[in-house]
Formats: C-alpha cells, sequence, structure tokens
C-alpha cells in the first residue's frame, strides 16, 4: 500500500519489467544512438502517460522498469512504443533504413514480468545490466552517461 496510482475509479500499482531488442540483436546503442534512443523511448513514454522507473540501453537491448496504467494493454503499448520509435530513429538516422528491410527496426516479441512485490530488486537487476554485459564483451566501449536521465 502507498505506491499505488489512481485514476477516476481506480487504485493501481501496475509496475513491468521489459525487455526489447533490435532486429537480429544488432549492437546499434553506441553514442548519439544510445542517447536518441533514451530520448526517443522517454518522449513516447511520456505522451502515453507511461512513467519509466528505472531503464538501461545495452549495445544490443534495452531494459525498461515502467508503470503502465490499467486502461493501457502492455502488448498495445509495446506496438505503439516500437512501431514509433522505430520511426522517428529511420527518421533521425537515414542509414538504419538500408540495414533493416521493411523499416522493421525491432525484433518481433519481446520479454515482458510483472514486478510485484521486488521493485527495488528490479531497479538494481537494471542499473547493473549494461556492467553485467560489458564483463561478457571482449571488447567493451564505454558509455557516457544514461540516455534515459540525460545525466552524466
Amino acid at each position: 500500500m502507498g505506491n499505488e496510482k489512481s485514476l477516476a475509479h481506480t487504485r493501481w500499482n501496475c509496475k513491468y519489467h521489459i525487455v526489447f531488442a533490435p532486429k537480429y540483436r544488432r549492437q546499434v546503442f553506441y553514442r548519439e544512438k544510445r542517447r536518441a534512443i533514451g530520448s526517443i523511448l522517454r518522449k513516447l513514454c511520456e505522451w502515453k502517460s507511461v512513467r519509466i522507473l528505472e531503464a538501461e540501453c545495452c549495445a544490443d537491448h534495452i531494459h525498461m522498469l515502467v508503470e503502465i496504467p490499467p486502461k493501457m494493454s502492455v502488448s498495445g503499448f509495446m506496438g505503439y512504443l516500437k512501431g514509433k520509435s522505430s520511426l522517428m530513429l529511420y527518421e533521425q538516422f537515414g542509414d538504419l533504413k538500408f540495414k533493416y528491410r521493411n523499416r522493421e527496426f525491432w525484433c518481433r516479441g519481446y520479454y515482458v514480468d510483472t514486478v510485484g512485490k521486488n521493485t527495488a530488486k528490479i531497479q538494481d537487476y537494471i542499473k547493473h545490466q549494461l556492467e553485467e554485459d560489458k564483463m561478457g564483451e571482449p571488447l567493451s566501449i564505454p558509455y557516457p552517461g544514461s540516455p534515459f536521465t540525460g545525466r552524466k
């Protein structure tokens, strides 16, 4: 209790851990593309009144911990998020159109899990996801700052 949000006749606490990746799991999120996707996803979530609690942009996938209002389905939100973000990325980075045929930037599916009472654990997991990914890479490129908060 205490973390619930409310609508006209509804009190809710709907948090989801979502993971999705570019088509072919290509490693595209470096430097300006990493900053751009963070900014785009923040903007799209804001437009739909979805709150980002924690997020991390790895080279080949994105983790997000979000609060989605109950009036919106997770699948509807993901269709919107992936569809609009790919159009915005193609508009900003024209070269991506040639790497991804048929203007399909994202993989077909995504991973989603309800968070429940584990919010702090999931936030910590997402915060440290980038370090874990870097440890698995033979050569890692430093990531300056967080693309979702705009902080360095």
